[in-house]
Parts: C-alpha cells; structure tokens; sequence
C-alpha cells in the first residue's frame, strides 16, 4: 500500500490532473486506487447538490468507489479561499474529522491519494492550514511545481515548509500547467536543474502542456513520470 499527500507551489499547478493520472496509471498496473479531494471551493449546483469539477474527476478515476461526501466533504459554491467560503456558510472545517475518514477507507485500496487545495498553507480555519490535514495523514507529499517565472523561490520555500512539518517528501513533478509555458519560460531546463540541485527529493518527472486529447490517453503521462 502507498498513500501520497499531493500539493502544489500554487493554484492551477496541476494538482488535478497529476491526481487522476496518478490513479489511471495505477488502475493500468492492476492496483486498486482511490482518491480524495477533501475540501473544494468553486462548486456547481446539481440535483444530488454541490459537486466540484476537480472532486469528481478524482472520484471517477479511482477504482474504488465510494460516495461523492466521501471523497468531497466539504464543498463551497464560491470560488474563494476555503475558510472565507466556510466562515460565510457558518461551517467549520474539521481536519480531524476528515483524516478520520480518510484512514478508514485507505485499507480498501493499493495506491491512494489525498489532494490538496490551492498551495500548502492554505488557511482552512483561523487556526488551521492544509498542512496540518497532512501532518494529521503523515502521508508522504509529491509536489507540483508550476514551471513559471519564480518557480524557483516557490518550489524551495514550498519543500522548506513542508520539510519543516516533518512530512516527507516522496518527490516533485515540474509541470507546464498552461499551455504558454513551454514558449513564454526561457531557459525552462534550466530552472529544472537548479530546484532539482536544491531539493532533497527526486525529480519524479517533467510533464509538457498536454492537450485535452493527449491528458485522455494516459499512456502519454507514463512516457514522463518514473512512478
């Protein structure tokens, strides 16, 4: 069994993306897999009740099923820092409560996962951050660093957090979130190189911009990540 925290430099990192092709990848190499977007802002109203895109692409690419409220407790229309959102709603995150949840399923599956919101710090309560979500798992953290301009300065002060936590860090991923990045970084690899100086954790790969069409086929993501 291999559980993972994933998180990322910032928001819109592609902590999504990595998270359900993750699984897919898994479920490929015939492991059982499940997923949990626990806290999720910028919500859709539906006929079952608020759903979050993000939560329901993880959900769908675990093997495992269980309930959309399991694996996305806590859902808030606005797509606003998570503690504004519940401050608004009169509703408390309780972090205990979701690791509680968390671990009691984490015996169904092989390879599961637990995705953060926005970056590493993001306040959940006046008192709380995601962080201490993971610390409360204890689950090792993958990183996605956003390849942009000041990647570096994130990435380093991202894995010092983290380090500081005492949650290991199983490795990082350098990710062309936006289509633009490949063209608009210059000297792309060799920022790459020089957070992969610096962190005390493997490169676990590099993952171009991929289209719609390429991110259904998860064969291509095996072609970049050695997991």
């Amino acid at each position: 069994m291999k559980t993972y925290f994933i998180t990322a430099t910032d928001t819109n990192a592609g902590k999504t993306f990595v998270s359900t092709q993750l699984l897919q990848h898994w479920s490929r190499q015939g492991y059982k897999t499940l997923g949990f977007k626990p806290v999720a802002s910028g919500c859709q109203q539906t006929d079952n009740g608020l759903r979050n895109d993000d939560a329901q692409k993880i959900r769908a690419a675990s093997s495992v099923a269980l309930s959309y409220t399991s694996i996305n407790p806590y859902t808030f229309e606005p797509a606003i820092a998570p503690h504004i959102a519940a401050q608004q709603e009169g509703v408390r995150i309780e972090i205990q409560t979701i690791a509680q949840t968390i671990l009691q399923h984490q015996d169904q599956a092989e390879r599961l996962i637990v995705e953060g919101v926005g970056g590493w710090l993001v306040p959940l309560t006046a008192q709380e951050t995601m962080a201490d979500l993971a610390v409360l798992l204890n689950f090792p953290a993958i990183l996605i660093v956003n390849l942009r301009l000041g990647c570096i300065n994130q990435a380093l002060l991202t894995a010092q957090a983290i380090e500081q936590t005492g949650v290991k860090i199983a490795g990082w991923i350098a990710n062309n979130a936006v289509p633009e990045a490949q063209r608009t970084m210059t000297h792309q690899a060799e920022n790459i190189h020089s957070i992969k100086e610096r962190l005390n954790a493997p490169l676990l790969g590099v993952l171009p911009y991929l289209s719609e069409t390429e991110s259904n086929n998860n064969k291509h993501f095996a072609d970049y990540i050695d997991m």
